[in-house]
């Protein structure tokens, strides 16, 4: 079977669905991972250029799924070579001057459960199935861990993590050519932020950018495509932000 083998975790919402696709425009074979909504992400893969792919349902946030994740992935697909961690909730929201003790300690929870732990966990059992051939390990992070997030500190700090435990791997993976980047996005149509874009504060949203607007689910994966393409492993270690200059790192 020509082609690599990528498995995207969070792959069939909208950002994604717009990985999924882009790799798989690439000949690539893509090993779609799902919580919920089975439908949708069938939907995805029925929705790709030729053959090779398939869904596959866990719970990361349960280590014998994130691990059987892995397995059945490499067992679909044959070999893994690119991993994508997409996968992520910023909710439920916990704002520290509006929050009751018992939301504080749901949403740092849930959200650090999914966001840092599981998607740690995949990258770990990833890990072992490319040193020997090498690969590509991509991190969807997120603005927020340079700017904040207000409404979900959680988010932010489990995205800030994310960033490290990339740059981290970075460090240690390359002896076994496994070259390790993130991609940090702003807000981004059809995203998590879709209802708060939609909504009364939109506009301001938009403005934050020079471009007047955010990013789409197809820039990400673009991003994403070539950060895990064979001529970006010098890039390792590297975090793009992808939000049209709306905040601008030191």
């Amino acid at each position: 079977m020509g082609g690599r083998g990528v498995l995207i975790t969070g792959g069939s919402g909208d950002i994604g669905a717009a990985i999924v696709r882009r790799f798989a425009s690439d000949c690539d074979h893509v090993a779609v991972h799902y919580a919920s909504g089975r439908e949708r992400a069938e939907g995805v893969v029925a929705s790709l250029p030729a053959d090779g792919h398939l869904a596959i349902q866990a719970d990361i946030t349960q280590h014998n799924e994130a691990r059987r994740l892995v397995e059945d992935a490499v067992a679909a697909l044959g070999q893994l070579d690119v991993l994508v961690n997409n996968a992520g909730i910023s909710e439920p929201f916990h704002p520290v001057l509006d929050s009751s003790y018992e939301q504080w300690q749901e949403g740092w929870r849930r959200i650090i459960q999914l966001n840092l732990i599981g998607t740690t966990n995949v990258t770990f059992c990833a890990v072992q199935h490319m040193r020997e051939r090498g690969g590509r390990i991509v991190n969807v992070g997120s603005r927020g861990a340079f700017r904040g997030s207000p409404y979900a500190p959680a988010y932010a700090a489990s995205k800030a993590g994310l960033h490290a435990f990339g740059q981290t791997l970075a460090l240690t993976l390359a002896g076994v050519g496994i070259s390790v980047t993130t991609v940090a996005p702003g807000p981004v149509e059809g995203g998590m932020a879709a209802d708060y874009l939609a909504g009364p504060q939109g506009e301001a949203v938009r403005a934050e950018s020079p471009f007047g607007r955010v990013a789409t689910p197809d820039e990400v994966a673009d991003a994403v495509a070539y950060l895990a393409s064979p001529g970006a492993e010098f890039a390792s270690g590297t975090i793009v932000d992808l939000n049209g200059a709306s905040y601008l790192r030191p």
